[in-house]
């Protein structure tokens, strides 16, 4: 087995090979992931046979844990956008704020919408809202689209039950109603930031808003929306009862340690909560339970789910031989030296997110590489792990440009040209992620 300063160097290669693979070569992630699998334990001098099977446990075991939950949140997104009930929520923030504040509005109806739904489809299904008060109110289309994708951008990274942050809490061991607790408040000051970048920084440029479908023909496409209620439950059910199981296992045990906290534990498991949010969407969103709705619609969310599953899976796998190579045991010391603490995990899943543009593989892939560390850099305490994926948020939101999807979405649907979408939207989710990142170091000063 190799050991000392060279299994640092393994680890190295293994992180430019994902990201050369990925953006260079334009290889799937799974497979990027898959061949830096092989690497780290081969070139760690392992035993072939081993290091195949540390691949398949650490797939199944990741599999296992988080497969149905991300398939589960996925079809809830679906069924949000097909029938609606994203309009119907945008709706409602809006009369809450009012028109007079457009900009307001599509912050708050970002971080609201993109907790459930994936931030590329929810700005698509906002972009005609976005133009519509654009055109009512005369504000740029620049200070609009980074409103709006500021917002959707927070909670995307940062909250449960999007599948990026579910995977970043699983892999770190952390407790997901605790992690859905905590980020939905740091991602409040991140919404703010971006809100801030787009008022202040991105009204300097008049951008008039396109010509397109307006929001009232969108809202006569869908003909009857759900109400609030219905369209707000799926999204609601789940996170009362994830938050529901968190309490209930308190030192204090407010609902004692009989029949009740018992229930509480089982509806209050992720993945059974995820699947009475899926029923809450059959019962009260879809319009007709046939094969439409139950097989067409659920098979869209099982085909959006499959990639991500599997790249978690393999992200599983990754962790798997960096704990078998002792590579995360040698970093961890080496690591302790510079003291980096929660300012680590930020700035390698930045680099990731930088590199190859995906924030769902830079989640993944630095919470991988991150749990053996929890220990070292002062994290290994059930709050320290989950403030860790808070880390790994952040930096997952650091930089959205040309080799993201995300950023050709907002551009191409808001109108922007590239060098106007590099000023609104790179540089504002870089703001967003140095804001979060000094959030969370704040919360690590408080709670540990």
């Amino acid at each position: 087995m190799v050991q000392g300063p060279m299994l640092l160097v393994i680890l190295l290669i293994a992180i430019v090979m994902i990201v050369v693979l990925i953006s260079r070569f334009k290889v799937h992630a799974f497979l990027a992931l898959l061949a830096a699998s092989f690497f780290v334990g081969l070139a760690a001098g392992m035993n072939p046979v081993d290091v195949s099977k540390a691949i398949m446990k650490g797939f199944g075991g990741t599999a296992e844990r988080i497969g149905i939950v991300i398939i589960a949140g996925t079809i809830i997104g679906v069924f949000l956008e097909k029938t609606g009930a994203a309009l119907t929520m945008a709706e409602t923030v809006l009369k809450l704020v009012g028109p007079r504040r457009p900009a307001v509005a599509m912050s708050l109806i970002g971080y609201i919408t993109s907790i459930p739904v994936f931030c590329d489809s929810a700005f698509v299904i906002l972009s005609a809202l976005n133009k519509s008060l654009s055109k009512r109110s005369g504000v740029s289309m620049a200070v609009m689209a980074t409103a709006l994708s500021t917002g959707l951008y927070a909670t995307h990274t940062l909250v449960p039950p999007t599948p990026g942050p579910i995977a970043a809490a699983n892999n770190l061991h952390a407790d997901l109603g605790t992690v859905i607790f905590v980020g939905l408040m740091v991602a409040i000051p991140v919404t703010i930031a971006g809100y801030l970048w787009a008022t202040k920084f991105a009204s300097r440029y008049e951008l008039l808003a396109e010509s397109a479908v307006s929001y009232e023909e969108l809202l006569e496409k869908f003909k009857n929306l759900p109400s609030a209620t219905a369209a707000f439950t799926p999204l609601i059910l789940p996170i009362i009862l994830i938050a529901l199981k968190s309490i209930a296992n308190f030192p204090s045990l407010p609902f004692g340690s009989g029949t009740l906290k018992v229930a509480i534990d089982f509806i209050g498991e992720p993945m059974v909560a995820l699947l009475f949010g899926l029923l809450s969407c059959l019962v009260l969103l879809a319009p007709k339970l046939n094969e439409e709705t139950l097989s067409g619609w659920v098979g869209d969310g099982i085909k959006d789910s499959a990639a991500i599953i599997m790249i978690t899976a393999a992200g599983g796998s990754l962790g798997a031989l960096l704990a078998a190579s002792k590579i995360a045991d040698y970093l961890g010391s080496s690591l302790a030296v510079f003291d980096l603490g929660i300012f680590l995990p930020f700035l390698i899943a930045a680099a990731l997110k930088t590199a190859q543009g995906s924030s769902t593989v830079a989640l993944i892939t630095t919470s991988t590489i991150v749990f053996p560390l929890l220990e070292s850099l002062g994290l290994g305490t059930p709050m320290g792990a989950v403030l860790a994926t808070m880390s790994v948020g952040c930096g997952a939101m650091v930089v959205s440009h040309a080799n993201d999807s995300y950023f050709w979405v907002v551009s191409q649907f808001s109108g922007l040209k590239v060098d106007l979408a590099y000023k609104c939207q790179t540089l504002g989710t870089l703001v967003q992620g140095l804001t979060g990142i000094v959030v969370v170091y704040l919360l690590k000063i408080a709670l540990i």
